[in-house]
Parts: structure tokens; C-alpha cells; sequence
């Protein structure tokens, strides 16, 4: 099937544009027609709003009380499925930290049924540990925390036939350069957070191959103008991303508005980090096998009452930084094209690519996900 959309811009490739015409075809991206001059076919009228690639969540571990922790596969496809309302096209399903056996068997959950899932695509599974520092936990369990190793890496590479896209550790552990190198060289993407690291661990990681900080200034000390830490570096080293999680309680906006600066948005991946209780009601809720409770948007640790993941939808990631100034289109782009980029990925709207995008309109509101060209919410 082939028909044209037309809508006020599109965040293409090449850039924002505004008026014209995009072609999909056969559930890809076609020609981009500016102006008035276009093929006789059918047009879909999106009125005054921008078309943008779709969404992607590279740090998520469930919502709809489905978690990657606990769900079956129908679970897990249930989330899929809730993911589209939010704008997300592609998703990494993402665990806390575990014993390896556990981890083994979500690995071969997810192998087992590879290419299944039927709403937003999962393009990967990431590991949010076992490799962390217990002082910076969060909400990660301590007790399985350790030392990273190629032994249990090779272990959950064969387990997940390769699935395994991405790995949060904290860069201060034993054999942690080592081990990024020979990860990295298995195709694995490596992130640094959860950690007490100083500067220059944090650069020696960098230097090794690491190249995103997990959930930016949370789960790290401080940024500090005398004894920097590894927020120093997320500050001030050029070329890494960024995950940041953009709800307004973990990061102040302030904050995060001068990441943006320092970084450049082409570096700044959007992130939730939501958990079971995304699109639930307030209440008590599991993460990992922690207890946790959800008020006023926010999810806390019972004991202990550090934050837990979040309940943050991408969409609202996007709102939420229109509402703080950033301008709309560059906001999409860093919870779409640049979390792609940052997992090897190109979702971007060009001609060829798989036509998964969105429509929201100018106050960054979700209108309508497109999945393979097909509207599905």
C-alpha cells in the first residue's frame, strides 16, 4: 500500500522541514515531496503537526504491572503493546540486578521468542547490572552484585542468542577495563552508572570503549569543582551520550537544560526508566524484588526511599522538555534518532527506513504511532 501524509513539518534526516508531502511504501519511508508538487495518490491529512521518527526507549523495565523481571512472554508483549500509547516504537527491555542464573533464563525468554513481540520492536535486551558498586545501589539489590566477567558475559550471549545489546556497570569494579574492551569486542554496548568512580575511572571506562553514562547524576556522587567524580566527566567529556530521565524528579530541569548545552543534543538519549507501575494507579508495586511505592509520580523504595525507576512515558519526556524551553523537534529527536544511534540503530525518516513515526502536535502532545505504516494508536 502506498499513500502520502501531509502534515505542517517532519522531522526528517536532513532536518526539520515544513509543508510538503512523505511518501510511505509497502510499510517503508518513500520520497519526501516539498511544496505542493506530488504523486496522484491517497493523502492522509495530519493537519497542523509534526511528523517525527518513532520513539525509543533504550532503559525501560515494564509498566502495565508487567515487568522484565517477573513477566512471561505474553507479559512482556503486553508492554510491547502499552508502549505504542506512549509513542515508542522500539524498546530494550531491561533488567536490575540479579543472580546470573535468573538473568540466564530471561535471556533464553527472550531468544525463545525473538521477532514475536507484535507492538513496539524490541531491538535488544539491556542488562542494568549485575556489575555496580553497592554504595551508589539505588534501587538495584546489592546482594548480587559483583565483579564484571567474561564467564557470565559469554553465558547470557549464548543464552539470548545474541540479544544482549547493552550493559550498565559501575567502571570502578575489578577488571573493569578488560572487561568493557573484550565486551565491546562482542558487539555488546557498554554504560557506565551506578558507580562512585572518580574522573578518571570514569575516562579509563571512556578510553576502553564505554560510551553512554547510565541515567545521567543519578546513582553517582556529584559533580565536584575540587575531587570530580564520574558527573564531572558525564559533564565535560565529548562524544559519550547521555541517558537522562526527564520527569522532573530526578533531574532538575535547570540541570538538565545545561547537560543539553554541554553536551549538544546529539548526545543526549532520553530514557524512562519506568518500571511496573507506568500506567497503573498509585500503590505498592515490585522492582526486582524490592518493595516499592508510587505517589505523586514518583516511585520510592519502601526501605530506604530512594527513587525506584520512574513512571515516566517517553512521550512525556518530550512534553515535559518543551515545557522547560527546549525547542519541540530537538526534544523528539533525543527520544528517537539519538537513542537509536546510541544502540547502532537508524530510525530516522528517510527514504527505506521501516516507517515507524509519530504525530504530536505543536505543544509536544502524542496525536497517533505509526508502526510499519500502519497507525496504531
Amino acid at each position: 500500500m502506498t499513500y502520502l501524509i501531509h502534515a505542517s513539518q517532519y522531522l526528517l534526516k536532513t532536518g526539520l522541514k515544513t509543508g510538503g508531502y512523505l511518501e510511505i511504501v509497502d510499510g517503508k519511508f518513500g520520497n519526501y515531496f516539498p511544496g505542493n508538487n506530488h504523486p496522484d495518490l491517497e493523502v492522509v491529512e495530519l493537519g497542523n503537526t509534526i511528523v517525527g521518527p518513532g520513539l525509543v526507549d533504550t532503559h525501560i523495565h515494564g509498566m502495565l504491572k508487567e515487568d522484565v523481571m517477573k513477566s512471561d512472554w505474553t507479559g512482556i508483549n503486553k508492554i510491547s503493546e502499552g508502549l505504542l500509547k506512549a509513542g515508542v516504537t522500539t524498546w530494550l527491555p531491561t533488567t536490575v540486578t540479579a543472580s546470573s542464573d535468573q538473568l540466564t533464563d530471561i535471556c533464553h525468554m527472550f531468544s525463545e521468542h525473538k521477532g514475536q513481540e507484535t507492538g513496539a520492536k524490541i531491538a535488544g535486551i539491556h542488562f542494568e547490572g549485575p556489575f555496580f558498586t553497592e554504595e551508589h545501589a539505588g534501587a538495584e539489590n546489592p546482594k548480587y552484585m559483583i565483579d564484571p566477567n567474561m564467564k557470565d558475559l559469554n553465558r547470557w550471549l549464548e543464552a539470548s542468542d545474541g540479544m544482549l545489546k547493552k550493559m550498565s556497570m559501575a567502571p570502578e569494579r575489578a577488571g573493569s577495563c578488560n572487561f568493557i574492551r573484550q565486551a565491546t569486542d562482542a558487539g555488546v554496548i557498554i554504560s557506565i552508572g551506578h558507580s562512585s568512580a572518580d574522573y578518571d575511572t570514569a575516562c579509563a571506562a571512556i578510553q576502553s570503549g564505554a560510551t553512554i553514562f547510565t541515567h545521567t547524576f543519578n546513582g553517582m556522587p556529584e559533580a565536584d569543582h575540587h575531587n570530580p567524580s564520574i558527573a564531572n566527566a558525564a559533564l565535560s567529556v565529548d562524544g559519550i551520550y547521555r541517558e537522562l530521565i526527564c520527569d522532573g524528579h530526578h533531574v532538575h530541569p535547570s540541570l538538565v537544560k545545561a547537560l543539553i548545552k554541554a553536551s549538544g543534543e546529539d548526545h543526549i538519549v532520553l530514557i524512562t526508566d519506568c518500571m511496573e507501575a507506568g500506567m497503573m494507579p498509585d500503590g505498592d508495586y515490585i522492582l526486582g524484588e524490592l518493595s516499592v511505592y508510587v505517589k505523586d509520580g514518583m516511585a520510592r523504595l519502601k526501605q530506604g526511599d530512594n527513587l525506584a525507576g520512574s513512571v515516566l512515558l517517553l512521550k512525556d519526556a518530550v512534553k515535559n522538555l518543551v515545557s522547560w524551553g527546549i525547542p519541540l523537534a530537538s526534544a523528539m529527536k533525543m527520544a528517537s534518532v539519538v537513542p537509536a544511534e546510541s544502540i547502532g540503530l537508524d530510525v530516522s525518516i528517510t527514504r527505506g527506513n521501516t516507517a515507524d513515526f509519530i504525530v504530536m502536535n505543536q505543544a509536544g502532545e502524542l496525536q497517533a504511532t505509526y508502526l510499519a505504516g500502519k497507525k496504531r494508536y
